[in-house]
């Protein structure tokens, strides 16, 4: 790369490493774990089991975020990511191993994991490493980097299934995925650099107690965000019986609008940091951000046609456009020497919080789509002017 594009992108050494990383865990993640259903169903277990792991790995991944972030406070990023490495390594070996549903959900509680309790100590490395006008560059780029292997792993998983089965293919997935983690933490443990020093006060672990540490700033960012998220999570399970039952579109169409939204999230990325970075300000950029969140349900509520649904999804894609900028937020209201701690329990009390959204979202669906699009826009505009009157840089 050259050096003025390393300038640009606010490349360092640890950074590049830590990407690259991110981008094989992921992809492993994804080509073997997205076809963990299938799996299940092949070797006995039932759909009721299927949607057991699935509520449970969402609040496993909830509470990952805490101890991810302790971890990477009490022993150093590099320790702690390469830890995260190896507990998934495990997930995946127990799944190859033993062929049952029972060892599925015991793998897939260790190499989900990785997603969630690696952000905090990622987020904390680009802290570190990264000049403050380039940390929202460093976020940008994680993002971005996380989309691809959403892209590409469910392709090859579905090529490895198409082969040799819904059994073997899946098993072939997650051996690879062992592989690529094992790789993964060779490449961690040989190229990353860090000089950890121990903490100066006695760490704090406990969620209220933490959440009592947030300066103000902190918990005004971290309200106005669980308001938005309830505007994403009453609609989010419903949109694809929206597009298919009520609107009409094909499964194909569906996939096309899918590919809509994340090729517009991809695009996005890197010019929003630029902009972040020339303008110094942060607020306004979260603030459009909110407001794309609060316009997909209404957009989606008058949406009667491909051409319409398009652009909606275009809207949801547009979601991205200062989502890095706010965990940079995050990260400037949480210095200190508990800052991966701090992130990740602002992350730990949202998600769990939020997880009520898609109970509710059944409960306003069953009574009328309508109104379940609707009570979620309402949501992101009370969010979004929370966030507005009382939030600030």
């Amino acid at each position: 790369m050259s050096q003025k594009a390393n300038s640009f992108f606010g490349i360092h050494t640890n950074i590049a490493v830590i990407l690259s990383v991110v981008f094989f865990l992921e992809l492993g993640e994804r080509m073997a774990g997205r076809f963990l259903p299938i799996y299940i169903l092949a070797v006995g277990g039932s759909s009721v089991i299927v949607g057991l792991s699935n509520a449970f790995n969402n609040l496993l991944g909830a509470i990952y975020s805490l101890p991810g972030g302790y971890l990477a406070d009490r022993i150093g990023y590099k320790k702690s990511l390469i830890i995260f490495d190896a507990v998934a390594m495990l997930g995946y070996l127990i799944i190859v191993l033993f062929p049952s549903w029972q060892a599925a959900l015991v793998g897939a509680v260790l190499y989900s994991s990785w997603s969630a309790v690696s952000v905090p100590g990622i987020m904390t490395a680009i802290s570190k490493n990264l000049p403050e006008n380039k940390q929202v560059m460093g976020v940008s780029l994680h993002s971005l980097i996380r989309r691809f292997p959403m892209a590409i792993g469910p392709l090859l998983g579905g090529v490895f299934i198409e082969k040799w089965g819904e059994f073997d293919g899946v098993r072939v997935a997650f051996v690879l995925a062992f592989v690529i983690a094992a790789v993964s933490l060779f490449i961690q443990g040989k190229f990353i650099q860090e000089k950890h020093e121990q903490m100066s006060t006695k760490p704090i672990i406990h969620p209220i107690k933490l959440f009592q540490k947030m300066g103000p700033e902190l918990r005004r960012l971290l309200l106005s965000d669980i308001l938005i998220r309830f505007c994403e999570q009453i609609p989010y399970a419903f949109v694809v019986i929206w597009c298919l039952k009520m609107i009409g579109v094909s499964p194909i169409q569906f996939g096309v609008l899918t590919s809509i939204e994340m090729i517009t999230a991809i695009l996005v990325y890197i010019p929003v940091a630029y902009l972040v970075e020339k303008k110094r300000a942060k607020k306004p950029f979260i603030a459009i951000t909110y407001g794309f969140f609060s316009l997909f349900p209404l957009m989606l509520m008058f949406s009667k046609s491909m051409p319409v649904l398009a652009f909606a999804f275009f809207i949801r894609g547009m979601k991205e456009f200062g989502e890095p900028t706010r965990k940079s937020l995050i990260l400037d209201f949480a210095k200190g020497d508990q800052q991966g701690t701090l992130y990740g329990a602002y992350y730990m009390i949202r998600d769990v919080i939020v997880s009520l959204a898609a109970f509710v979202g059944g409960l306003l669906w069953t009574i009328s789509p309508q109104l379940n699009l609707g009570v979620a826009f309402i949501f992101g505009l009370i969010g979004t002017g929370y966030f507005l009157k009382y939030c600030k840089e």
